[in-house]
């Protein structure tokens, strides 16, 4: 029987790929130091599970398709303390941020056309764009400039009559490279000029290092055609398993489009909309404490790296991800000897390795995106014990 040539063309994806041989390296009482998925081991804020235990309906019943009023409400509240008026029409409820992407690219894309996304990029924009029937224009940026990409040049380089949108994550997954307000603002005059979209995935938002004010595409008027942004708990509250996110747009006629696929999937989840809900109304001193334990984290693990010969990176100013080179000859077939070839005293290391993180072909073989969601120590363990691997493998 015949399968679908879109999901043909899509890979799997570089955070879970290795889950399956990680899974049967710890049979064997290996332990794995888990570097590879953005999976903080911060604790969920007790209000998630004071609001989980508090529901008291006897039926847990279907949400409106657009969104708990709760929820959206939250989100509201959340917008307006950085100068962001909404409406609950302008914010649509989703399972996480990966469905977001999934509405966002099936509500704007046919056939053949392209989506501008830097990269490297997070693997998962390229899968929700081919299943939308589209392909991934990349604009190219080396480490060596801190990734950077916001220039008028290069960007309007990548824009013919196939573009429908340009694409950004601020902060950036992988590279955690941040945009000023005037490189934002760039970013938006070019899509507007364009007539193009401007999605923001904007959740990692409050993970910045260097004291900047917490920055959205919203926050700028004249742009409300133009400007889609998606959101999420799962990052922002350690809250990856609740699968709560948001798609949200001042564009009235897009959202009544997207509507469409919210009603198809008839709606997210109930209770854990109601759970989000209680996280928004949270006292913002929570991320002041979140933020100094991942910059400890990240000034950790760049330390570490930057003692290892022949690795380059740069160190990220947001979300929680290292972009590096290692000094090997390919990282996925590293990974697998990691695996089942190599252990440091019963210990080992998992990575995503950074070729699917890239659209153009070459790019990417020996690069890996390291998370730091585990705590200091045991990043400088895991860095160490990369060290001692990549010296091991390259020297068989």
């Amino acid at each position: 029987m015949k399968l679908s040539s879109k999901m043909e063309r899509c890979g799997l994806s570089p955070m879970r790929k290795f889950n399956p041989y990680a899974d049967k390296v710890k049979e064997r009482g290996i332990k794995i130091y888990h570097l590879n998925i953005g999976q903080p081991d911060v604790e969920t804020p007790a209000p998630f599970f004071d609001a989980l235990r508090g529901y008291a309906d006897k039926v847990v019943s279907y949400a409106p398709s657009g969104g708990m009023p709760a929820y959206l409400d939250a989100v509201r509240g959340y917008f307006a303390r950085i100068g962001v008026e909404l409406t609950r029409d302008e914010i649509l409820a989703t399972s996480g941020g990966s469905e977001a992407l999934q509405m966002v690219f099936a509500t704007i894309l046919d056939d053949g056309d392209e989506v501008i996304i830097p990269e490297p990029f997070y693997p998962n924009y390229a899968t929700s764009v081919t299943l939308a029937g589209a392909s991934v224009r990349p604009i190219p940026t080396k480490v060596e400039e801190g990734y950077f990409y916001a220039d008028r040049a290069r960007v309007e380089a990548c824009i013919n009559e196939h573009t429908r949108a340009i694409f950004v994550t601020n902060p950036g997954n992988p590279t955690g490279t941040i945009l000023t307000p005037d490189e934002l603002k760039l970013m938006l005059d070019i899509a507007k000029e364009h007539d193009l979209f401007l999605i923001c995935d904007e959740v990692y938002r409050e993970f910045v290092y260097a004291g900047e004010p917490l920055l959205s595409a919203l926050q700028f008027p004249g742009y409300e055609q133009n400007v889609v942004v998606i959101d999420s708990i799962s990052k922002r509250f350690s809250a990856c398993g609740a699968r709560v996110g948001c798609v949200i747009s001042h564009n009235a006629e897009f959202m009544g489009e997207a509507m469409k696929w919210c009603q198809c999937r008839l709606a997210s989840a109930t209770v854990d909309q109601i759970a989000a809900a209680a996280l928004y109304h949270m006292d913002p001193g929570y991320f002041e404490v979140v933020r100094d334990e991942y910059r400890l984290r990240r000034d950790t693990m760049v330390k570490k790296l930057k003692e290892i010969p022949g690795v380059i990176c740069d160190t990220p100013r947001g979300a929680f991800y290292v972009m590096c080179a290692l000094p090997v000859d390919d990282a996925d077939k590293f990974q697998m000897w990691l695996l089942n070839e190599f252990n440091d005293n019963g210990e080992t290391v998992l990575f995503a390795c950074g070729e699917p993180f890239y659209a153009t072909p070459g790019r990417g073989v020996n690069e890996v995106r390291l998370a730091y969601t585990i705590n200091a120590p045991d990043i400088a363990r895991a860095i160490d014990i990369l060290k001692i691997a990549i010296e091991k493998y390259n020297n068989r």
